[in-house]
């Protein structure tokens, strides 16, 4: 059990380290997180547009995103040595939901939210940046999302071993 607090403690760095660097030059840079007004917003006060928030977005998902699962595969069945479906689902599950829930806890709802460090000038007055559909899909994502995505690596390993 020990392993695997460290490695959620290593997922949660992943993406810590991601935005960090995504918002060094200014937190427009990941202006993907926030609700659709501020995308808007940030467009219309001429910090970012359209082409540039679907690059940042693609980039996060390919310096973040990817390196996370590969790390919790590698963390779980390299490292680990799980074995079976159950294994392989419980511990993938475990890393992410620790993933998930610093994610939502901390990067959301404290430095983004409680912070003035995401705040993106001439946007303040849409404060929350993360409200609505979006914070719902966010928790769905961490609470379901996450064991279904381990449910499906677990199977599909367990098809190809």
């Amino acid at each position: 059990m020990g392993m695997l607090i460290l490695e959620g403690i290593v997922s949660c760095f992943i993406v810590l380290i991601c935005c960090v660097v995504g918002i060094a030059n200014g937190p427009v840079g990941l202006v993907i997180f926030y609700e659709k007004e501020v995308h808007e917003r940030a467009c219309e006060l001429g910090l970012t547009d359209k082409a540039r928030i679907k690059r940042n977005a693609a980039l996060f998902r390919f310096f973040g995103i990817v390196p996370l699962f590969l790390f919790v595969i590698w963390a779980v069945y390299g490292l680990n040595g799980a074995d079976g479906f159950w294994q392989g689902f419980w511990q993938i599950t475990f890393i992410l939901l620790c993933e998930g829930l610093f994610d939502r806890l901390f990067i959301d709802y404290w430095w983004v939210g409680k912070t003035k460090a995401w705040d993106i000038k001439g946007t303040e007055d849409l404060k929350p940046y993360i409200y609505g559909k979006t914070l719902i899909g966010k928790w769905l994502m961490t609470l379901v999302g996450y064991p279904v995505i381990a449910a499906v690596i677990a199977g599909v390993r367990e098809l190809i071993v």
